[in-house]
């Protein structure tokens, strides 16, 4: 019978660990992925708490640009009243410049001369049941919103199409975490044929 001893050298290769190094690179490449993805969550947490907001002022934009239409269609308002003051002081019962959210006035269009009469919009969310109309609803005043709704003349080689306008809504409202003034703008044309 042979003997034969094991070689220490070769058992000590197969055991070996990291060294430092190794250990020092892969916890600086774990700790930048980590601190990029903390950055994308914050920035997806940003977005989500300004998506309220961006979809409110959608809101406002298509409310208004529905009560134009609506008053066109219902004969509410003649063809000569869709127009800014600034433009028909006589006729023109659109309001110039940015405003603050009033509800419809008595004549039940959004944006006109006579919607600060009827106070500032409040908008209405559902409570903790989850149904609008209970006694634990949201009032949420839409103090930090402002619209302008413009109402111009489309013109074709120079001339005014005379049964043709262009209406441009504008919202404006500040982020409030951030201080951010943003902006949602809707336009359309309108027609004084239904």
């Amino acid at each position: 019978m042979t003997w034969q001893t094991a070689r220490p050298q070769a058992a000590q290769k197969s055991q070996r660990g990291f060294s430092l190094v190794e250990v020092l690179v892969s916890v600086i490449v774990l700790t930048v992925g980590l601190v990029a993805l903390l950055g994308v969550f914050a920035l997806a947490m940003a977005s989500t708490q300004t998506a309220q907001q961006d979809m409110i002022a959608k809101q406002l934009a298509s409310e208004a640009m529905e009560s134009i239409i609506t008053a066109r269609e219902t004969t509410a308002m003649t063809w000569a009243q869709v127009q800014n003051q600034s433009v028909d002081p006589v006729n023109g019962i659109f309001v110039d410049g940015m405003q603050s959210i009033y509800n419809a006035g008595a004549d039940g269009i959004v944006g006109t001369t006579d919607d600060a009469a009827s106070g500032a919009a409040v908008l209405t969310l559902p409570g903790k049941d989850g149904i609008v109309g209970t006694s634990d609803d949201i009032s949420l005043p839409l103090t930090g919103y402002k619209r302008q709704i413009q109402i111009q003349n489309v013109t074709n080689g120079g001339n005014v199409v005379a049964d043709l306008r262009t209406v441009t809504i504008t919202v404006q409202y500040t982020v409030p975490r951030t201080s951010i003034k943003k902006t949602y703008i809707l336009t359309t044309y309108i027609s004084q044929y239904r």
